[in-house]
């Protein structure tokens, strides 16, 4: 497969994954963990479907200081100088408007950055490159450009998009992209169903593709501080002074959503497009979601993420358990629950409640237990 040339793709690795503790930790984040027993790791999976676009060469990882060394432990082709490390989260802005302007500064400021997040699971690599190769085509015309996901259900746990009219006729090289007309956040469920009967909609997987002008003059407008703040970095980012300059002004930068900041001021004067993605698309997110990509182990429901011969089930449906541990996991009359047995923390729960998993770190964090975030 041909490399783009001018195309630089940044895998944002960052967050806890709080709604999948406590397999997931402060420590060890769900990019850096194997969810589908495929024998890579989120990150690994994302990286090698961007190193086949842009070229090893080309692609680089924003993560935090603490995760540079499992990063590179699971990705020792990674070239170092494209690592670039947040002392504390900024949110997506920061790292993704950090990318840009040191590889802008290294590489010219037309070059097409990407970006996307780590622990996405993409099922059709084939027509994920197609979706992308188009998106690069729209950026390079000056565009903002997203991939919309094919809505397969009303579902309440993503943004959406909302595209307006054909760029067809303006971008030949790219049929299928349009304009975005707005983002939305997530909604409820009849308003979910609603988006859907339209055929209007997408969701908004936070993949962006534009070129590092366009990204950066958007910037200076849109939230000038910022944009000032990581020029100031930028600039020091490849010489000794990198360090020093990160410490004066790193505290001070703005925690914002790429989406807030950029994409949707942006879309309201006709500056973002968005090209559609039908390559099997999924956000492991919550327990719930995991368990709709893992294999029924019975005729009951069962998944299992660990050793399924560890997991003993009668008269019990619909149940998703993750093991870590050598420990047998029986489960006697019980439906619809998520098990989650490693070797500090067994976590029980109702996988109604999945989404609730979040409150139950912060309510470990108030009562003083960081040794089990």
């Amino acid at each position: 497969m041909k490399l783009i040339d001018d195309f630089y793709a940044l895998i944002p690795a960052g967050g806890s994954g709080s709604r999948l503790w406590p397999v997931s930790r402060k420590s060890r984040p769900k990019f850096l963990y194997d969810f589908l027993d495929s024998g890579q790791t989120l990150l690994q999976s994302t990286y090698d479907r961007l190193a086949g676009l842009a070229g090893e060469g080309h692609v680089a990882v924003g993560t935090g200081v603490k995760h540079v060394g499992p990063v590179l432990e699971q990705l020792p082709q990674l070239v170092e100088e494209n690592i670039f490390a947040e002392p504390v989260g900024r949110d997506s802005t920061a790292v993704i408007a950090l990318a840009a302007a040191v590889l802008a500064r290294r590489h010219g400021d037309e070059i097409v950055i990407g970006s996307f997040a780590a622990d996405q699971i993409i099922r059709d690599r084939h027509a994920f490159a197609g979706s992308v190769r188009e998106a690069v085509e729209v950026a390079r015309a000056g565009y903002v450009t997203t991939i919309g996901i094919a809505a397969s259900r009303p579902s309440t746990a993503f943004g959406y998009i909302r595209y307006g009219h054909s760029l067809a006729d303006e971008i030949p090289s790219a049929p299928s992209s349009y304009t975005v007309r707005q983002f939305v956040e997530k909604p409820d469920a009849q308003t979910a169903q609603a988006y859907l009967m339209t055929g209007e909609y997408r969701w908004n997987a936070g993949m962006f593709v534009m070129r590092a002008d366009v990204l950066l003059n958007a910037l200076a407008e849109f939230r000038p501080d910022l944009f000032a703040r990581i020029s100031r970095i930028a600039d020091a980012w490849d010489t000794p002074e990198r360090d020093s300059v990160v410490s004066q002004q790193w505290e001070g930068i703005e925690k914002i959503a790429f989406d807030y900041a950029v994409a949707e001021p942006l879309s309201e004067r006709g500056g973002v497009a968005m090209v559609p993605g039908g390559f099997g698309w999924d956000d492991i997110g919550d327990f719930n979601s995991l368990a709709a990509l893992l294999p029924s182990r019975t005729n009951r429901n069962l998944k299992v993420l660990g050793d399924a011969d560890n997991v003993i089930s009668r008269d019990s449906a619909g149940d998703i358990v993750v093991s870590e541990t050598e420990r047998a996991v029986a489960l006697l009359g019980v439906d619809d629950m998520i098990v989650v047995d490693t070797d500090d923390v067994l976590l029980v729960a109702p996988r109604a409640r999945s989404q609730e998993v979040k409150q139950m770190t912060a309510q470990i964090a108030k009562e003083g237990r960081e040794d089990l975030l």
